[in-house]
């Protein structure tokens, strides 16, 4: 652990502290296109679901933690290098000689931001159970993951599902973000999937077309009602340009969205729920804990990448204090 590291405000001296968030998935290194060089030019960058939510989490106060795995190789080397200045505690991520770190592209044309992936059979689709600290994850009081974390790969949502069953023994919250990606995994095995973890989860961060999907259900308010009678018991539902919905059995908010002027929208679902999973933790109520995260996700839209436009908590809060 470099010095940047160790004097990061969410460490402590204890090596191994235990984790607000610990988060489960799949990270990867991000290649964005520009607008320069008539678009030959790409900005590196960061990526994977999880972990940008981790660092969401971590740059709002949380103390984070990260469970995966990467390749001996230049990526790998990367994401650690941003662990650590991010203080996100990386002692859970395996280093897996025999396979790679995962790399992607973002383009960006007339049809939104597209992305192309380079991860099949990488150091992360390949973690088992066995992989897994349970000693942390029980110490943790939140484990995340998402639908991209179970959809890598059969050995990754075995051991998904096993992280999920460690939590809950040791009455450690459960967080799920839908996140489906067709691409990984057919609707029908991602119907079945998420709709089973959903009964496992506390904290449900489903996106609108998601639920759509694995439902077949189009109301938002129906939406979040199938989500509460699965069993979840907080739901944030994520509306795009129209907000967010949010729930528990006691009340109910419409989260307008946060004015901003995006230029990539890479990653901002990530940073709402980091920064929504963030608050609660913090002990903020329900729709102050939304409305700050509505803020973070505007915000992070303003920059390109999935992870160096996300905002640290002193821009959030200076953002709504203007509003």
């Amino acid at each position: 652990m470099n010095a940047a590291a160790q004097a990061h405000p969410n460490q402590t001296n204890h090596p191994n502290p235990p984790c607000d968030v610990l988060a489960y998935g799949e990270p990867m290194v991000e290649f964005n296109q520009t607008g320069e060089g008539g678009g030959r030019l790409y900005l590196q960058g960061f990526g994977g679901d999880s972990s940008n939510f981790a660092v969401a989490a971590a740059r709002q106060g949380a103390r984070v933690g990260y469970l995966s795995a990467l390749g001996d190789d230049p990526y790998g080397h990367m994401l650690r290098a941003l662990w650590n200045e991010e203080g996100v505690d990386h002692t859970g991520v395996k280093t897996d000689p025999a396979a790679f770190s995962a790399i992607y592209f973002v383009t960006h044309g007339e049809r939104g931001h597209q992305f192309h992936f380079f991860r099949a059979g990488s150091a992360a689709s390949r973690m088992t159970p066995a992989d897994l600290p349970r000693e942390r994850i029980a110490q943790a009081r939140v484990l995340h993951l998402s639908g991209i974390s179970l959809a890598i790969s059969a050995q990754a949502c075995d051991t998904g599902y096993a992280a999920i069953d460690c939590a809950r023994a040791a009455g450690v919250q459960v967080s799920f973000d839908t996140n489906l990606r067709l691409k990984l995994w057919s609707i029908d095995r991602a119907r079945a999937v998420m709709t089973d973890v959903m009964r496992r989860c506390d904290i449900c961060l489903p996106s609108l077309e998601d639920v759509q999907a694995i439902t077949g259900l189009n109301d938002a308010d129906a939406l979040v009602d199938h989500c509460l009678g699965l069993g979840a018991r907080v739901v944030a539902l994520k509306l795009g340009a129209e907000g967010a919905l949010v729930a528990n059995a006691q009340e109910r908010h419409r989260i307008a969205p946060f004015p901003c002027r995006p230029v990539d929208a890479t990653g901002a679902g990530d940073t709402f729920g980091g920064a929504f999973v963030a608050r609660l933790v913090a002990g903020d109520a329900l729709a102050d804990a939304a409305r700050y995260a509505a803020c973070a996700a505007a915000l992070s839209t303003q920059g390109y990448g999935a992870v160096a436009p996300i905002p640290r908590a002193a821009d959030v809060r200076a953002a709504l204090a203007k509003a």
